[in-house]
């Protein structure tokens, strides 16, 4: 157990704080071009311009931190993994490792997936959070609306099912980031070429994937 654990923690930490610096960059851009592009659209005078944080609000926490970032966490985190249990595979690591009658699959497989889906919804939290801190900077620089504009805004027709929905997403999507590039890792045959090979197409089916639950999730979740 201790040595699961350790791998567990390791784990954890690649894909955690090796994944923070990108999620933060796209996070706080991804909420501030969506503030300037909504307060764009909204032209008519009939609408407060409090609306903008709603709208800022609800799309970072149901599409935008969940899929974007999880999408771009497919190839980060998804190339990785992949290429780490291939080049393992090819290297006859693994094999090495099941001959002295260690579980390959339990010590090298469960724990990137164990990381994944323990790191990847606290990052979609993050992200979120980042997300609508960018719409308020941008939108109060850019003069749109004032802070307590922005704040009464994103209080104003709050959901709180918006966040189970987000996170529901975020469990499902870091399982999939996780085990498909693990699955096309650790049945790499072959050499350099085919590790590459099983990366990108990892990444590929991931993506793929993500945005196939995205649209089954919000069918059956939201109504």
């Amino acid at each position: 157990m201790k040595m699961y654990w350790k791998e567990l923690m390791h784990q954890c930490n690649e894909i955690g704080i090796g994944s923070l610096g990108i999620v933060v960059i796209i996070s706080a851009f991804m909420g501030a071009v969506s503030a300037l592009q909504t307060a764009y659209q909204l032209v008519s005078p009939v609408i407060p311009m409090s609306t903008v944080a709603q709208i800022v609000r609800d799309t970072v926490i149901l599409e935008f931190a969940p899929t974007l970032v999880c999408i771009v966490l497919a190839g980060v985190v998804g190339s990785k993994i992949a290429s780490e249990l291939g080049n393992m595979r090819v290297s006859e690591q693994i094999d090495a490792l099941e001959i002295m009658g260690i579980n390959t699959k339990a010590y090298l497989v469960l724990p990137k997936i164990l990381a994944a889906v323990i790191v990847i919804p606290l990052l979609v939290v993050v992200s979120a959070a980042l997300g609508i801190y960018g719409g308020q900077l941008a939108s109060t620089t850019a003069g749109i609306l004032s802070p307590q504009q922005y704040e009464t805004g994103l209080l104003q027709y709050f959901q709180p099912y918006n966040v189970f929905f987000a996170l529901v997403k975020a469990y499902t999507f870091a399982f999939l980031i996780s085990s498909i590039p693990a699955y096309y890792g650790y049945h790499v045959e072959g050499g350099a070429l085919e590790i590459g090979r099983a990366s990108t197409k990892a990444v590929v089916v991931s993506c793929v994937s993500i945005l196939g639950a995205d649209y089954v999730l919000a069918a059956l979740l939201l109504h």
